[in-house]
């Protein structure tokens, strides 16, 4: 009995979460072609499938508003700033990751059953730390993943009006707020797992595009590359290569989508060095390519030429931005289900239902605020700093602050860093960093570029950055060649009869 117990708990240390095992078990044995069906393309656990998530979901719409980017930072930050960047992304998404599975463990030793229920970064926090960092991490969780769902929204209407342009952007928004509405009848991060291998597809055909368009189309004539010339600019630029590299607020619910949650260690890091081979080839070429044109276009497919290939890219990222707002709505809709008392719930179609009052808040702020790009920015000052770097760092901290929790641990830091000792020391330098330059400077920069923009366009702004409409020639205007000089007067056989009343 003795030796029994002591099996148990070795497998609980170990993290082979003893129901996630049996589901697993479950769906090997189905024999049926509608499960297996459902397992090829619906019902997906690996480690594969957490890859193709975090690498479809970090890269999205940003890949079309990282060269405008660089045209405010210049070609060497805005390298330096994704490397960088990516890298402290990495190492935030693996102490999330080390934060889950030591709560996940000391939930399982007091018989705890998730079966029917999804683990969430802010009840990891609560089991840790208690009530108040609880509280902090919800609101930054949620209002972040919110505004993310409201940039994919924008960026959808966005990127429809460069093939149609017979409808603004306002009416864009409209149209896909209904369409990304039907995320509601997705389950779980289960069930992304065909979503999640398309989405990443797609991006990269759109990364290659974007780098193989830019450089057969060269360089403009008399192109600039004057960047970083303002420092709001400059930090605005970095804030949003901050954002770019911060999608891993959805790490929690992807970890409990997996079979073998300790697996995913390393995962992020790998999706991270595959989105590398994406943004920075189109970045850099495009900006090559347009240099300081992309300063008041913050759209990459705004100054390429219309194309087959740059529609089939433009359609494949509508496509995407589809799967990622699911992705970055999904964790609100169990957010919302669990104030409801609706999420253990077996019937997909009440959830759905109870999940739609979701998407009106969504919908209406991407109505409010359509300027695509800055919004970015601000999001990544304000919200991102904090929800997936200073927070986790915290954390990671307070939680292993005595000794005893150290020895106990069931994930040690990794020798390369230098054990505990470097681990906190890395983790001080994250807060000290992202606090000062991601929120301080970012913060100020974004927001008064974001102003900026109030300003210029205001809110409810029906087509963001559109061109203006061209302006109908006069139909019995006569021909000449000089813009602006007056007419020559025609033969006095061809002048009208004069009309009572005109001079």
């Amino acid at each position: 009995m003795v030796s029994e117990e002591k099996a148990g708990m070795e497998t609980v240390m170990a993290g082979n979460y003893v129901e996630m095992e049996t589901a697993e078990g479950g769906q090997k044995k189905t024999k049926g072609i509608k499960d297996r069906f459902s397992g090829l393309f619906w019902h997906g656990g690996s480690a594969y499938d957490a890859w193709f998530s975090c690498a479809s979901n970090q890269v999205a719409q940003v890949l079309l508003t990282l060269p405008y980017s660089f045209s405010q930072l210049g070609m060497a930050s805005g390298i330096a700033f994704q490397l960088f960047y990516g890298l402290m992304g990495s190492w935030t998404a693996y102490l999330i990751s080390v934060l889950y599975v030591e709560y996940r463990t000391r939930k399982e030793r007091e018989k705890a059953d998730f079966r029917n229920h999804v683990i969430q970064w802010f009840e990891v926090l609560d089991g840790l730390l208690g009530k108040h960092w609880r509280n902090v991490g919800l609101a930054f969780n949620c209002t972040f993943l919110l505004f993310g769902s409201v940039i994919q929204l924008i960026a959808c209407a966005s990127n429809i009006y460069y093939i149609n342009d017979n409808l603004d952007k306002r009416t864009w928004t409209y149209i896909f707020g209904a369409c990304c509405a039907t995320t509601v009848f997705i389950p779980s991060f289960h069930n992304y797992r065909i979503w999640s291998f398309l989405g990443l597809i797609m991006t990269t055909y759109t990364s290659w595009y974007l780098t193989i368009a830019s450089l057969l189309h060269g360089q403009v004539e008399g192109v600039k590359h004057s960047g970083p010339t303002r420092l709001v600019l400059y930090f605005t630029g970095a804030t949003n290569i901050l954002y770019t590299f911060g999608g891993h607020a959805v790490t929690v619910e992807i970890m409990h989508a997996m079979w073998k949650p300790q697996k995913f260690k390393a995962i992020y890091l790998l999706a991270t060095l595959y989105v590398l081979t994406l943004t920075l080839p189109s970045a850099s070429a495009v900006y090559w390519a347009f240099g300081d044109m992309l300063l008041n276009h913050s759209n990459a497919f705004s100054l390429l030429p219309r194309s087959p290939s740059r529609d089939m890219a433009v359609i494949l990222m509508l496509i995407h931005q589809f799967i990622t707002f699911g992705f970055a709505c999904t964790p609100l809709y169990f957010v919302w289900e669990k104030a409801i008392g609706m999420h253990e719930c077996r019937s997909m179609c009440k959830r759905a239902a109870a999940r739609l009052p979701v998407v009106v808040p969504i919908w209406f702020l991407a109505i409010i605020f359509p300027f695509f790009g800055p919004i970015n920015s601000a999001v990544g000052s304000l919200l991102v700093s904090f929800t997936v770097y200073i927070i986790p760092a915290l954390a990671y901290m307070f939680t292993f602050k005595s000794s005893d929790s150290r020895e106990n641990a069931v994930e040690q830091p990794p020798k390369f860093v230098g054990r505990w000792v470097g681990a906190y020391t890395v983790n001080a330098f994250i807060v000290g960093w992202v606090l000062i330059v991601g929120f301080g400077f970012g913060g100020w920069a974004s927001l008064t570029n974001f102003i900026h923009q109030i300003d210029t366009f205001g809110l409810f702004t029906k087509c963001y950055q559109c061109p203006p409409p061209a302006l109908p020639s006069p139909v019995l205007a006569p021909f000449n060649s000089t813009v602006g000089a007056p007419a020559a007067s025609p033969s006095p056989l061809l002048q009208p009869m004069p009309r009572l009343g005109r001079s």
